[in-house]
């Protein structure tokens, strides 16, 4: 069966599932997005995601376009429509369709909405969590809002690039001040010689992960000390374990940051127990 995107009120071919030229999100990255795990047929976290989302969206004064109970069904029948077992729900949210001015557009514009869902092999993940994965640092370059979950992902998609250009899977952003911010999508984390996980705290320089929130909730299960607190990248170097958290990848393993090996180059028990722990502690809908 062919994938299927729900565009506008519509179920559309995902070949043939388009929006306007004149939409904000296309000419100004004028709105917000969400992406969902599915596991077992079932939406993780949806309702956190769907708090988060009305938060960006509040922030950029961008109106629900359904009511939440009508978002749920479309998240839902999205999964149902495109038989996602395993895989991430696309949820994505712009001003609309107006004349092109960087103003708002008149009163009453109706937002667009399109969801889509694609199918993911966990056996994948589950064998990059196995070897690691390694990151590389870039400059924080992104704007000073960033716990919007913007769709103006620039400064990523290039932080991506040099990633992949490096071999490494994922870009750590580091402030001016030499302290790591965050991946470019995910969260980071360390484990300290003292065994303390470590990650940045929530502010406007960071995106307070959905998949951040329920690791810390596992750590408080497992008898883990958690601090919020920024780290520099010679103390992920020398930390015992570092990882990264995200929807797309649950708890993953950091084995070698711009090359150079993250505890022996292995990954640690720390990451393997908050990985299998992960979803006994988050809500399935």
């Amino acid at each position: 069966m062919s994938r299927v995107v729900y565009v506008n009120g519509q179920w559309r071919p995902f070949r043939s599932a388009v929006v306007h030229v004149e939409d904000r999100g296309y000419q100004f990255a004028d709105g917000v997005y969400e992406v969902c795990e599915v596991r077992g047929g079932r939406l993780v976290d949806e309702r956190r995601h769907t708090d988060r989302l009305v938060r960006s969206l509040s922030e950029l004064r961008i109106p629900l376009p359904l009511p939440l109970s009508a978002l749920s069904v479309v998240l839902h029948e999205a999964v149902r429509r495109n038989r996602v077992r395993d895989g991430l729900v696309y949820l994505q949210v712009t001003r609309g369709v107006a004349r092109r001015d960087h103003g708002f557009p008149p009163p009453g514009t109706r937002p667009s909405l399109v969801v889509s869902a694609k199918r993911i092999d966990p056996a994948g993940g589950e064998a990059a969590a196995r070897a690691g994965i390694a990151v590389v640092t870039v400059p924080e370059t992104r704007w000073a809002r960033v716990d919007i979950k913007a769709i103006a992902l620039l400064p990523n998609v290039l932080a991506k690039q040099a990633a992949r250009e490096q071999g490494a899977r994922e870009a750590w952003f580091v402030d001016r001040d030499g302290f790591v911010t965050e991946g470019a999508s995910s969260n980071a984390w360390i484990v300290t010689d003292q065994g303390e996980l470590v990650t940045r705290p929530v502010g406007p320089d960071i995106l307070r992960g959905i998949s951040r929130e329920v690791v810390k909730t596992v750590a408080a299960a497992e008898g883990l000390t958690l601090v919020e607190r920024p780290f520099t990248v010679d103390e992920a170097l020398a930390a015992r374990e570092a990882f990264v958290t995200a929807a797309s990848q649950i708890v993953m393993p950091v084995v070698r940051i711009d090359g150079q090996p993250v505890a022996g180059g292995t990954p640690g028990p720390v990451a393997a127990r908050l990985r299998a722990a992960f979803h006994a502690h988050a809500e399935f809908s």
